[in-house]
């Protein structure tokens, strides 16, 4: 069995993260790791779980987990993230970090989104960007890996087929984003209370966002050059769970709509939590956040708009499970060689 620990324990991350530990058959969840929860079972934290689990919420600060775990979570805010990251580097085999402490690689843009994490350059680079479907190689012998964020894992899958599989020159890419409330975590904030969330769209970013800035830049590194401009809106709407991300894509290539269906196909063929999905497939427009949620599914698609002269990519996905904790599972199975699916076949719920 593989020894899991999880800092963070009492968030939503990681409580989603207890959850698929405990049903997977080849991992053992040894440490619970937090701060203002010491001493609290899971059960108290987290009402669905029901099953004592023999642990409880431990202090990570003089904590030694060498001999506890063979990968630990990390379910924490960026700036701790960064801390306990630099300490437990070398004193366990792997580190998956879910945070955005070293999503970004170059230093002067994490310096622009993250400015009160602070990190080595030397640590940031030993990082692996932990997108399984493009770069699962690389998460073999990986000890460090950093997950993408929510918004920018859907943004990543949606457009990776049209760089990295068919080459495009990406002129202007602009995303419009809309997530539910457990993307914000459990910090209180005023606009997330029910009266002000419930039934509401939010632009509570309309300029700019920090998964878009790590997009940016894991294609740049991948791909020199692919993409010229690439910017995002998002939105607050009153769904828990789920996201839809869609990218309105201008480019100077010649491209029409059978073309991007077969190259998403062809780049997907084998990939197992991506499905590539026809706008009219079923009884309800797919992608939609609501035919994924419970599952560690990606769906995408991509539409050809003559009148606009522009591809929309849409992606959808469950932002607790694809978008964080289950991504996370699925990593750790592609660095300790199981099969990617393992824990992770859960079917959609739906409706929710």
């Amino acid at each position: 069995m593989i020894r899991v620990g999880i800092v963070g324990a009492s968030g939503l991350a990681g409580g989603e993260l207890i959850r698929l530990i405990i049903q997977h058959p080849e991992l053992e969840l040894t440490f619970l790791g937090g701060s203002s929860n010491v001493g609290r079972r899971p059960s108290e934290l987290h009402p669905g779980l029901r099953l004592d689990l023999g642990l409880t919420v431990e202090s990570t600060a003089d904590t030694d987990l060498s001999d506890r775990c063979d990968v630990v979570f990390l379910a924490t805010p960026a700036p701790v993230s960064a801390a306990l990251a630099a300490r437990l580097a070398d004193q366990v085999p792997c580190v998956i970090d879910l945070s955005g402490a070293f999503r970004i690689r170059t230093p002067e843009l994490h310096e622009r989104w993250y400015p009160s994490v602070e990190r080595t350059v030397e640590l940031a680079d030993r990082f692996v960007y932990g997108v399984p479907e493009l770069v699962g190689d690389q998460l073999a012998d990986a000890s460090l890996i950093s997950l993408p964020g929510c918004y920018a894992t859907a943004i990543t899958l949606g457009l990776a087929p049209l760089t990295l599989g068919l080459g495009l020159d990406l002129k202007t890419v602009m995303i419009d984003g809309k997530s539910g409330s457990s993307g914000g975590g459990l910090s209180l904030r005023t606009a997330d209370l029910h009266p002000l969330r419930n039934g509401a769209i939010a632009p509570y970013a309309p300029t700019g966002h920090r998964h878009a800035a790590e997009v940016r830049d894991f294609f740049e590194r991948a791909k020199p050059g692919t993409i010229g401009s690439l910017s995002m809106s998002a939105y607050g709407v009153s769904h828990v769970r789920g996201l839809l991300a869609s990218s309105y894509v201008l480019t100077d290539d010649e491209v029409d709509a059978r073309e991007l269906q077969r190259a998403y196909l062809r780049f997907y063929k084998n990939k197992r939590f991506v499905r590539v999905r026809r706008n009219t497939e079923t009884l309800i427009p797919v992608p939609d956040p609501q035919a994924v949620l419970g599952s560690n599914y990606c769906d995408v698609t991509a539409l050809h708009d003559p009148e606009g002269g522009r591809i929309v990519v849409l992606s959808a996905l469950d932002n607790m499970v694809k978008g964080a904790a289950g991504q996370g599972v699925q990593a750790l199975n592609l660095r300790f060689g199981l099969a990617e699916e393992t824990g992770l076949t859960a079917e959609p719920v739906m409706p929710a």
